[in-house]
């Protein structure tokens, strides 16, 4: 029986999206078959399960040659690049979905050492997910390997990762949200922070970034200049020198400070509060007030740093629910206890600084993790 075959030979990649995402989602290739003939491609295109089983096979190979090239994706825009030959387009997504990543896998690794032994027990963190271990490896070689990579680089942690695995905006920041927590070694796995989810850390990571590292645009201290002519700077570092300044805060715990503090907060949010939890905020107030600033004041020990999220849950969310405080309850608090404190510092406008930096972050966080 004779057979006429049409052959087409050209040096242009060809990449299927479709076919493309499913290897990228860990699904072998019998799998991504099965997948697409579910979706109806067979019928779509009049073809069978053999010649759609070749298709895929052939969509594999491809994607294993390239993987190694997707590990320095600079390799693959490259001027010179004659092996896989595409658009810009194809490129960019290729890189943007290789390195995309699912947010509850990422809250089971963060935190966590990036080593052999973690990547062992990613059977576990994906049959908790249900997300297939294939992929689960990826997104954690991913990780581990922008973390090697950016760690010790000066400048913008953001711009940094950008540059090099020429990612978007927006997964970016989630890498170098990842990176920041792990190499300040933040505690994110303790019991009471279960309920948290990346997006929390996430949003908590880059107010850090942004008001409390070393190239935040907030006037550094003397203390930090001086430290920082030796050094290079990055915002992967929290300013040390900022740290140190807070200290200075802990002048609010004082008798008529925290009297007049009181007053001030009291006096701004009666009748803007239920008459509960005015009662609980006017009873309590040196407690919680206490909590925000003894914090405050001992957050240059590196332990205390570490363990930031933890006494956050423990000092502040959990009396706070106890007391049932809603969101927007603890939102007012915060919006008239800052500026409070500022007055306060009216005749030392450095440590008004100081304290408006911290309380900037810290009342941010405190009102995206204070949820179920």
């Amino acid at each position: 029986m004779e057979c006429s075959v049409d052959v087409f030979v050209g040096n242009s990649t060809i990449i299927d999206p479709e076919i493309y995402q499913l290897w990228v989602d860990g699904n072998s290739a019998h799998e991504a078959a099965d997948i697409l003939q579910q979706r109806g491609i067979l019928q779509q295109w009049g073809a069978n399960m053999d010649l759609l089983m070749s298709d895929v096979l052939d969509h594999y190979r491809t994607f294993h040659m390239l993987e190694k090239t997707l590990h320095t994706p600079l390799k693959l825009t490259a001027a010179g690049e004659w092996t896989f030959q595409m658009e810009a387009d194809t490129q960019q997504l290729l890189i943007e979905k290789y390195y995309e990543l699912d947010d509850v896998v990422v809250r089971e690794v963060l935190g966590k050492k990036l080593s052999s032994r973690h990547r062992k027990d990613l059977d576990e963190v994906s049959e908790k997910t249900a997300i297939s271990l294939r992929s689960c490896r990826r997104q954690f070689d991913n990780v581990k390997r922008i973390h090697k990579l950016v760690e010790e680089m000066p400048g913008h942690i953001v711009h940094n990762i950008q540059h090099n695995f020429l990612l978007s905006a927006e997964l970016s920041k989630k890498y170098a949200a990842v990176v920041f927590v792990a190499v300040n070694r933040f505690e994110t796995n303790k019991r009471k922070l279960q309920y948290l989810n990346f997006g929390d850390f996430y949003h908590c990571a880059h107010q850090m970034i942004v008001h409390w590292s070393s190239t935040s645009c907030h006037t550094t201290s003397v203390r930090n200049q001086l430290e920082t002519e030796t050094e290079i700077e990055t915002d992967l570092d929290v300013d040390r020198g900022f740290l140190h300044d807070l200290r200075e805060v802990r002048i609010l715990l004082e008798g008529n400070k925290e009297k007049e503090h009181k007053h001030l907060v009291c006096s701004q949010l009666k009748g803007r509060l239920t008459d509960k939890i005015y009662a609980d905020m006017e009873s309590s107030f040196k407690t919680h007030s206490r909590s925000l600033v003894s914090l405050a004041g001992n957050l240059n020990r590196s332990r205390e740093l570490r363990s930031l999220f933890v006494d956050l849950v423990e000092r502040c969310v959990e009396p706070l629910r106890q007391a049932r405080w809603t969101s927007r309850d603890l939102r007012l608090f915060l919006d008239y206890y800052t500026p409070a404190g500022v007055q306060l510092f009216k005749s030392d406008s450095a440590t008004a600084l100081v304290w408006e930096r911290y309380m900037k972050v810290i009342s941010s966080c405190l009102v995206k993790i204070y949820h179920n």
